[in-house]
């Protein structure tokens, strides 16, 4: 792949910045002119809007900003991607930070688009489920370089997470479709669709769900809307947190969400979804797993994701609560106590969480 010096980066068509590195190879950026005029911070711990050039620490992204890492494949993307570069002869350790943006391109995740853009899509609407499912095994489980490998690399390239996914077109609406990695029960797409349903019913917003074909999971994509592409950009990206190890706590991420949105339904809709993570044993609630999104000039909470019984960092909850990884009744309250909720209203979340997955056999955690 060429040399690349600089990156610009737009937002629905309005430039926002460059990025270039430094000597040491970290990234620094700096916001156009007309954008310190007209736009907003794409992420407003770290990059404030403001005139004057920004630099990235080394960690956790490797000299990037979190919300240009939050763009860049990781997980189940990562692999596709070293694995489609070795089979074209590149070497993709050797790629900089600025020739993975170019690779991410206009197919990334959230609103952000890369130039020069490298990236590659497909925009054709059909597509074989079950072939993608098989090929991306093959992936899992062998070196498999075949035909299948360029297909996946152009539907999933940009994604995240362990498990294998691709982004497609269905009937003019944009999905996340996911399958089953190596250690998943067989029927992981219907457990997940059932969860994501449950959470509907327990008051947690929730993108439209749907499984395919009654075994993958899909979830439709809500960084992309009939006005446009989204600014979503997740906890770990705003607050530069490794989301590889525990590096958050719900008391934290709760007073984030304040601070950020100054809504306190959305804080409470945040206490809402740790108290399901909780009764549900969703351990893997790492800071990537959290995402907040830049809508009509506010920020707000994304709707939730990723949302079933899992095992976390060493089997506790990845965000503590209370810097307690196995949390107790006398954490959650002092972790709402912290950011200011009514002691009244949380008791009613909680009872009607608790109710719910006790009349859905889901109630996988009693020590709340």
């Amino acid at each position: 792949m060429d040399k690349i010096d600089v990156i610009e980066v737009y937002h629905r068509s309005s430039k926002v910045g460059r990025i270039a590195l430094t000597e040491q190879g970290l990234c620094a950026f700096e916001y156009d002119s007309e954008f310190l005029r007209t736009g907003f911070s794409l992420s407003p711990y770290h990059l404030p809007l403001r005139a004057g050039l920004f630099v990235a620490s080394r960690a956790p992204f490797g000299g990037n900003f979190g919300v240009f890492d939050d763009s860049l494949p990781d997980g189940w993307g990562g692999l596709l991607l070293d694995r489609y570069l070795r089979s074209k002869g590149f070497v993709s350790d050797k790629l900089s930070v600025l020739q993975r943006l170019a690779l991410t391109g206009t197919a990334g995740r959230g609103a952000l688009e890369y130039f020069p853009d490298r990236s590659t899509s497909n925009e054709n609407e059909f597509v074989n489920l079950d072939k993608l499912a098989s090929d991306a095994e093959k992936i899992l489980t062998s070196e498999y370089t075949g035909e299948g490998l360029d297909t996946l690399y152009k539907y999933a390239g940009s994604s995240g997470g362990a498990r294998p996914k691709v982004f497609v077109t269905i009937d003019n609406r944009q999905w996340l479709i996911k399958f089953r990695a190596t250690n998943d029960p067989q029927d992981i797409g219907k457990i997940e669709y059932e969860y994501s349903l449950f959470a509907r019913e327990c008051g947690i917003e929730m993108p439209e769900t749907r499984l395919f074909e009654d075994k993958y999971f899909g979830v439709e994509r809500f960084d992309r809307s009939e006005n446009g592409k989204i600014h979503t950009v997740s906890a770990a990206g705003l607050l530069h947190a490794d989301y590889r190890i525990p590096s958050l706590d719900y008391s934290v991420l709760l007073k984030v969400c304040l601070n950020l949105t100054k809504n306190m339904d959305e804080v409470y809709a945040l206490f809402r979804l740790m108290i399901f993570n909780i009764v549900i044993s969703n351990r893997d609630d790492h800071a990537k797993n959290f995402s907040f999104q830049y809508k009509n000039a506010a920020w707000k909470l994304s709707p939730a994701y990723d949302i079933l019984p899992s095992t976390g960092f060493n089997g506790y909850h990845t965000t503590t609560v209370n810097a307690q990884g196995e949390p107790k009744i006398k954490d959650v309250m002092q972790v709402a106590a912290d950011v200011g909720l009514s002691e009244k209203r949380i008791k009613e979340i909680m009872e009607q969480i608790i109710e719910t997955c006790r009349k859905r056999n889901k109630l996988n955690y009693l020590k709340i």
